[in-house]
């Protein structure tokens, strides 16, 4: 590559910088030009691209690259010491296009409309409604755990692999686009991660990869949480970066499937949100409505708990603040901290489909 083209390379940056801050500022028109009309058409092309191969192709890219860049810096470390600033140019340039990339083909989503204000949901709530709504779920979390179990003080016991997760995830998505034609869901490319292990040490559930449309899972994960997990990357992949909209996406997702382990696990995980907020806002209520959760339903969530347990490292909390800031670069202000934000698409869809135990 010639000398005077990696220099207009890198002086595109500055541009991209500005594309992006204005985009940031103007998310009607990321929403209708970027989200609805390019980004479909690009993402359906990924998922037609890789979607058959049976394994996470990007995975093995981002293996590969990391393979042959720590290679590359062992063989030509003699001359990056020699050559600094051609070096220095060369990771500009590269930078450069990995940003350009990135918007490219799915961060601009960061910049769309908020998901509540595409469905017409008031994020306002009092504590006294997120309090009945807690009730209620409790309530429907441990009718079906009674209702799969046979009793109150068991653990429910998933029969359902990972894989036929994966598989029941896209039945939900046709459910959930009969009413909400937007998370509509075809051609999919949902699989396990291959670095499933790594996900567990630096405590994450699944990721998308946007360079190569493919919404991948810790396939280490306890069933009682996978299947929520499988909905909230494809959310992802749909084009909602927001994690509160993901949640809420997998949830949602969830709790329409057919499979009455699928509802289970959606219920437990809305009401788990849902009482962290109480808990917040009321520690008597919170403390109260505790008390009526079915023990098998507290098993479950030990079940999750001890999991994350098992993988505790001093790195997590370097992962998470990693992440955190760059939730905070892309506009997401909250950081880590916006996935509990879940809650306020929890109350706004069950104003509209109450919840029925």
């Amino acid at each position: 590559m010639r000398s005077h083209f990696k220099t207009g390379i890198i002086l595109s940056f500055p541009l991209q910088l500005l594309a992006v801050n204005w985009m940031a500022g103007h998310p009607q028109w990321v929403e209708k030009y970027y989200s609805k009309g390019f980004y479909p058409l690009i993402s359906t092309f990924f998922r037609r691209l890789y979607g058959w191969v049976p394994f996470s192709v990007g995975d093995l890219i981002y293996f590969l690259l990391i393979v042959l860049s720590i290679g590359y810096l062992i063989r030509k470390r003699h001359w990056i010491r020699h050559h600094s600033w051609t070096f220095l140019r060369d990771c500009l340039v590269a930078l450069s296009v990995l940003h350009f990339t990135f918007y490219f083909v799915w961060g601009s989503n960061y910049f769309r409309q908020p998901l509540a204000q595409t469905l017409g949901y008031e994020v306002k709530y009092t504590t006294d409604e997120l309090a009945g709504l807690t009730g209620r779920l409790a309530e429907q979390t441990n009718a079906l755990q009674k209702e799969l179990t046979g009793d109150s003080l068991q653990a429910v016991d998933f029969p359902n692999t990972r894989d036929l997760n994966l598989r029941k995830t896209l039945v939900g998505y046709q459910e959930l686009a009969k009413d909400f034609p937007g998370l509509s869901y075809d051609t999919p490319s949902l699989k396990p991660s291959l670095f499933s292990t790594l996900l567990s040490y630096m405590g994450y559930g699944g990721y998308l990869n946007p360079f190569t449309g493919e919404a991948q899972v810790n396939h280490e994960l306890p069933v009682f949480r996978h299947s929520v997990v499988c909905g909230h990357e494809v959310g992802h992949q749909l084009g909602y970066s927001a994690e509160n909209e993901t949640n809420f996406i997998g949830y949602l997702v969830t709790l329409r499937n057919p499979d009455k382990y699928f509802r289970y696990s959606a219920s437990a995980y809305g009401l788990s949100y849902c009482l962290s907020e109480i808990r917040r806002r009321d520690k008597g209520e919170y403390e109260k409505i505790l008390k009526k959760i079915n023990p098998g339903v507290r098993a479950n969530y030990r079940e999750l708990t001890n999991f994350w347990k098992g993988f505790e490292n001093p790195m997590e909390p370097v992962f998470k603040s990693i992440f955190n800031r760059y939730l905070e670069i892309n506009k997401q202000k909250d950081g880590i901290r916006s996935y509990n934000r879940v809650v306020a698409l929890i109350v706004g869809y069950h104003r509209i489909y109450p919840v029925t135990p």
